[in-house]
């Protein structure tokens, strides 16, 4: 397969040749041999990398599976995803890890690495099986308790020395849960405005200092989940200059919404769309997020693709569950929040979601440069296109997006999962 005049990470066009799965050859003019693809006006970014994604299965099929999930991964540009471990049963042992990841070696949209719980059935009680879920055919080297934070400092500190001996990370999910026991949307002017319990940022922010402390005191790696605050941010940076082990990620909705939507949106105010965990923070947090991913301080964009059914959003604001998903809208959102203002350029979209993501997962064959010798995880991107949102041509099960009617830049023409077409033309191959 040829893929003709494609702009490699924004760069001028250029011809990739593809054989036996990997990128064979990257050139001008080159001579066809097979498949052409015409890339004309789009851009080749390496294969997206989620390190953070809901597929729901085992246990909630209603609203996610590993196929569905893994379509909607590749719609979006996904060569590879790593499934949180909030399942039914809880992904706390081996056998359900490998469970998952078979699921995902059976469909092949796109690669699915699990997420091992941290703790017995996401409890914070007692370790999970750690080692094991490590040793198993997955491989698990990321350990979550995500929707729930390790509030243990013992149990954290234990998780953080056990994962050292396979060069694995804990992702901590960072809320203390007494300051936002009953939380429903970000604590400030409009949660008081609106009579909704406040979630403080401290909550978070408490949460970090202490996990970047203790992984500094026994050596280990740790990782922050969905990021959401300034002050966040400048925890973050200073254990960063500290030289310690700590990465960071940030949301695609927590770049470009605020906590404004929750009282004035299209649909008026208490639409539960705008409900998610961490909650949507002020314009002041938006532009502190999307600097630190611009610096590096944070290192990496993380979906936290949260599908839920119908019944669990579309009902009171304080009944409805928490999420958004964002697989499909992912890049756009990028492109609107960080391309389109200056903030990043191509190349930086690739470090930060596709080899840095890839990197802290230690996901080997993903987030590797495009260039001779590589596997051929392609994204085909046309920055140039606008699309509006319609939930209902989603491939995810769930219909849970805040931008349905919203004009987003740009669209995902392919994917390639080691030179085989996911998605051509915008549709599942």
């Amino acid at each position: 397969m040829i893929i003709k005049n494609v702009r490699i990470l924004g760069g001028d066009p250029r011809d990739i040749r593809v054989r036996d799965g990997v990128i064979a050859e990257i050139g001008d003019n080159l001579e066809a041999d097979g498949q052409v693809i015409d890339g004309a006006g789009a851009i080749a970014l390496p294969g997206l990398v989620d390190l953070h994604t809901h597929l729901r299965e085992p246990g909630r099929e209603d609203a996610e599976t590993v196929q569905t999930g893994t379509q909607s991964a590749a719609r979006g540009g996904y060569t590879a995803v790593h499934a949180m471990a909030n399942t039914m049963p809880v992904a706390d042992t081996a056998g359900v890890v490998e469970q998952v990841w078979r699921l995902g070696q059976e469909f092949g949209h796109c690669d699915v690495q699990p997420v091992g719980a941290v703790t017995v059935g996401l409890e914070g009680r007692q370790l999970a099986e750690l080692g094991a879920m490590a040793d198993s055919a997955a491989r698990v080297r990321v350990f979550s308790d995500d929707g729930r934070c390790v509030d243990d400092a013992v149990l954290m500190r234990r998780a953080l020395e056990y994962v050292k001996a396979f060069d694995g990370v804990v992702a901590q999910h960072a809320q203390e849960p007494k300051l936002t026991a009953g939380a429903q949307m970000n604590e400030g002017v409009i949660s008081g405005r609106l009579g909704l319990a406040g979630w403080p940022a401290v909550a978070e922010e408490a949460i970090i200092a202490r996990d970047c402390l203790l992984a500094a005191h026994v050596g280990s790696r740790l990782h922050v989940c969905h990021v959401s605050t300034a002050g966040s941010v400048e925890i973050i940076r200073w254990a960063k200059s500290k030289g310690w082990n700590v990465t960071a990620e940030v949301t695609p909705h927590h770049l470009l919404l605020t906590d404004e939507l929750v009282e004035r949106s299209p649909n008026g105010a208490y639409n539960p769309i705008y409900k998610v965990n961490p909650p949507l923070r002020t314009r002041e947090d938006v532009e502190a997020l999307r600097a630190a991913l611009a610096d590096g301080t944070i290192d990496i964009v993380a979906t936290d693709h949260a599908p839920h059914p119908v019944e669990d959003k579309e009902t009171e604001w304080a009944a409805a569950a928490m999420g958004m998903v964002g697989l499909e809208t992912a890049l756009s959102v990028v492109q609107e929040a960080m391309v389109d203002t200056g903030l990043l350029d191509w190349a930086g979209v690739a470090e930060r979601m596709s080899a840095m993501p890839a990197h802290i997962g230690r996901l080997a064959g993903h987030g590797r440069p495009l260039a001779a010798g590589s596997p051929a995880n392609i994204t085909l991107y046309d920055p140039a296109a606008r699309t509006q949102v319609d939930p209902s041509a989603f491939a995810s099960k769930s219909r849970n997006t805040p931008y349905e009617g919203m004009t987003l830049p740009g669209r995902v023409l392919a994917t390639f999962l080691r030179g085989k077409p996911t998605v051509l033309e915008g549709k599942l191959a």
